[in-house]
């Protein structure tokens, strides 16, 4: 149990937060089947992001790590061997959507497995089209949850159109295509983030895109390069937050990644009247594009955020159910059912979590209303094991009139180990 105490005022300075997770992640997955040395700097050194790297090591894959700086070896697809062992994600829900594409396509038997969150979080709306490219995949309730087992190649291309809005399920089916007889096209029924494209963009491959038409040619050779991984928009999104909360504070984060498939958050502060500058950085990587944001303290307004918007900030939305209950009048958060199968029901922890501490909060069946500006108190709350709600309870203790007693800190090592340290250099 870690005891988090307010601040009530005064939070200032500039904070590095961590390179982004989704593109650490796929650092090294496009790194490992493409052919020559590749070099990832800034790279993400949480759980989930180590989890990757093993398993790929796990395959035959050499990968050496200096500080943040990764060194990946690349021999191309033929070069991943069959693991002697099972392949374990650990909590991380990318690795196993995206290491189940790259595993269709591969002439071997393979067993994934991960934590007690993964085992409950569903599977087959990947393995059902991959199973329609020709692999063999299995797992409990008929593929749908881990341990998952794939025996893959000879893959057929397939047009497929998305059930649901994620960047996980349609990545799997693109690294799949990467692999297979034909052309795969995906159509998404919400524009989701677009790490994957510009991945395959990056290390040399070539992707079309119209629209939410996406399409990519089997049989491609990738090429090593460099990456340079940018800030995490959704690590900042908390600072974001508690300069936005937090009475005469000021936050400066720099080299933020701002791919606008990811920055929903800026763009739902902006319309809760939060006090945002942007600083486009005029060198941005040819990967993603990057940039200085500024908050400050400000009065704020509820909103109704839904449609589109929700792909992108999906991973945001505890911590804009936060920022809601310091907002004049109602905020409606709705089209976000993905929340129920992120690592904990996200729905309902924020509604519980954020009750405790004296939040006017309620459940939807796609999300959630929140009744502001509501003061918040303080007690004992829970993670859950889920990273983004431990982070975003103890960004609400920054507000809380007494303090608040957070168990399963842990969690937030998944995607932030350094997070209180960097937190305590900002209220002291």
């Amino acid at each position: 149990m870690k005891k988090l105490t307010s601040i009530q005022s005064n939070l200032s300075g500039t904070i590095q937060v961590p390179g982004d997770k989704s593109i650490s992640h796929r650092s090294i997955m496009f790194a490992a089947v493409a052919k020559g040395t590749t070099r990832v700097s800034n790279f993400l050194l949480g759980a989930d992001c180590l989890s990757t790297i093993s398993c790929f090591q796990k395959m035959g894959v050499m990968i050496d790590q200096h500080g943040d700086e990764i060194i990946i070896q690349g021999k191309g697809w033929d070069s991943l061997s069959e693991p002697t062992d099972i392949l374990d994600v650990g909590n991380s829900g990318t690795t196993t959507r995206l290491l189940m594409g790259i595993l269709a396509g591969r002439p071997f038997h393979s067993v994934i497995i991960g934590d007690h969150s993964i085992a409950k979080r569903p599977m087959n709306r990947v393995s059902n089209p991959l199973q329609q490219m020709g692999a063999q995949i299995d797992g409990r309730e008929f593929g749908n949850y881990t341990p998952i087992s794939i025996r893959g190649g000879n893959l057929k291309a397939i047009s497929y159109q998305m059930p649901v809005a994620s960047a996980q399920v349609k990545s799997a089916i693109l690294l799949a295509g990467l692999q297979a007889d034909g052309v795969t096209t995906v159509e998404e029924m919400r524009t989701t983030r677009d790490h994957t494209e510009r991945m395959i963009r990056h290390f040399g491959g070539e992707i079309e895109q119209l629209g939410k038409v996406i399409k990519v040619q089997g049989g491609q050779t990738l090429q090593a390069t460099e990456v340079r991984v940018p800030s995490d928009i959704s690590s900042a999104a908390f600072f974001m937050v508690a300069a936005a909360i937090v009475p005469n504070s000021e936050l400066i984060l720099p080299n933020v990644g701002l791919n606008k498939t990811r920055a929903g958050i800026i763009e739902v502060m902006e319309r809760m009247g939060a006090s945002i500058e942007l600083i486009q950085d005029e060198a941005s990587s040819l990967l993603e594009p990057t940039g200085t944001i500024k908050v400050s303290y400000s009065s704020l307004q509820g909103v109704e955020i839904g449609g589109d918007l929700i792909p992108r900030l999906i991973d945001e939305i505890p911590i804009i159910a936060l920022l809601a209950t310091q907002a004049e009048g109602k905020t409606v958060i709705k089209d976000a059912e993905e929340l129920k199968v992120k690592e904990t029901n996200r729905i309902d922890t924020v509604v519980q979590e954020l009750t405790t501490l004296g939040a006017n909060i309620e459940a939807t069946p796609d999300g959630m209303i929140i009744c502001g500006a509501t003061p918040l108190s303080g007690g004992n709350v829970s993670s859950h094991g889920d990273h983004r709600i431990g982070m975003m309870l103890s960004i609400a203790s920054l507000i809380c009139e007494n303090p608040i007693f957070l168990e399963d800190a842990e969690a937030i090592d998944v995607s932030y180990p350094s997070f209180f340290q960097d937190l305590d250099k900002l209220v002291k």
